[in-house]
């Protein structure tokens, strides 16, 4: 047994409150693909006690749970959350832009839209606002090389961000654009959008 150095765990899942469970279990459904694994509510003889009415145990991929809403009658989203201690964001990473900009284009149809996006130099990302105001960043690495973004950003003087609109990018890609050459025109500015965002806000 190791009892002197760092053991380096995995993330495997978070918990959110929320007293919207089924308008988040299915924004959640849409915009990551997470299916409910499991679903309960707490009986009303112990809801005086519990600390929630019910929960979602949810997941996208092979592990039984990545996410788990609890469901807290009258909690209410945060007004300030901006000049509050709390979890900023959560991300999720697409193996390629395709994958990126084929779920913004499928979400824009649903009328799902990012509130900003930008090129962080070593990742293009996108980030939507889920029903109780919570942000979740989708990204792609653009190296396509874990490695490769580590050593960029070790070695940029700065932590970059360049605002993209997501709609030019989509543009650019189905003209024939590679995924290298949206990054370079990324940074460039050409895919600046029309209107500035402001992620103070969020």
């Amino acid at each position: 047994m190791n009892t002197e150095f760092i053991v380096h765990p995995k993330l495997q899942h978070y918990g959110l409150t929320t007293s919207n469970l089924d308008a988040m279990v299915d924004w959640y459904r849409k915009v990551l693909g997470m299916s409910t694994q499991h679903r309960a509510e707490v009986p009303a003889m112990a809801r005086g006690r519990a600390p929630f009415s019910g929960a979602a145990f949810t997941s996208n991929d092979e592990v039984h749970h990545r996410v788990v809403f609890f469901e807290v009658p009258g909690v209410v989203p945060d007004p300030d959350r901006a000049r509050h201690a709390r979890m900023q964001h959560i991300a999720y990473e697409f193996q390629n832009f395709d994958e990126l900009l084929g779920t913004y284009a499928r979400l824009k149809g649903l009328g799902i839209l990012p509130v900003w996006a930008a090129d962080h130099g070593m990742l293009t990302a996108f980030y939507y606002q889920d029903p109780d105001g919570n942000i979740v960043e989708l990204n792609v690495n653009v190296y396509g090389s874990e490695w490769t973004a580590t050593e960029h950003i070790r070695s940029a003087p700065s932590f970059a961000r360049v605002f993209v609109d997501p709609e030019k990018m989509l543009e650019a890609r189905k003209k024939g654009a590679s995924p290298w050459e949206l990054h370079q025109r990324a940074v460039a500015g050409e895919f600046n959008p029309s209107k500035p965002f402001d992620p103070r806000n969020f």
